[in-house]
């Protein structure tokens, strides 16, 4: 995948994020670092709604990815970062941001979440990378 393709790749769900929060739950998310706090109760608010539904495969990896997306986005726009595609495992290939020294896995973090424990909160850990970059 070509730099540009990712990058128009993830800019896309980002928006796709957006459509389907203020259509399923009327929120709107406005690519301000205030915004991510909402991602945390979007999340649950899907498996309140379609409970288990919600936790089946293709509906968690379009989760993942669009919150992902959009909360990549968001960093990028305070403090830049590049897109990768990593597939140093080719059964699992990811995409991570890439700020500086460090990469952030924000699909992998929403996906703690949705899936393994819903006290994990997307917020920290984005204010936490931001952070990282900030000092």
């Amino acid at each position: 995948m070509q730099q540009h393709e990712l990058e128009k790749l993830m800019a896309d769900s980002a928006k796709d994020a957006v459509g389907t929060s203020r259509d399923m739950f009327n929120i709107e998310l406005d690519y301000s670092a205030d915004s991510i706090e909402l991602i945390d109760s979007l999340i649950l608010a899907f498996i309140d709604r379609f409970k288990d539904q919600a936790l089946e495969d293709n509906a968690v990896f379009t989760l993942c990815n669009i919150y992902g997306a959009y909360i990549g986005e968001v960093m990028r726009s305070l403090i830049g970062g590049t897109w990768r595609y990593d597939e140093s495992d080719k059964s699992a290939p990811y995409v991570v941001l890439d700020v500086g020294e460090y990469s952030y896995a924000f699909a992998g973090i929403c996906y703690e979440r949705l899936v393994n424990d819903s006290q994990v909160s997307v917020k920290a850990y984005f204010d936490q990378a931001l952070a990282n970059n900030t000092q």
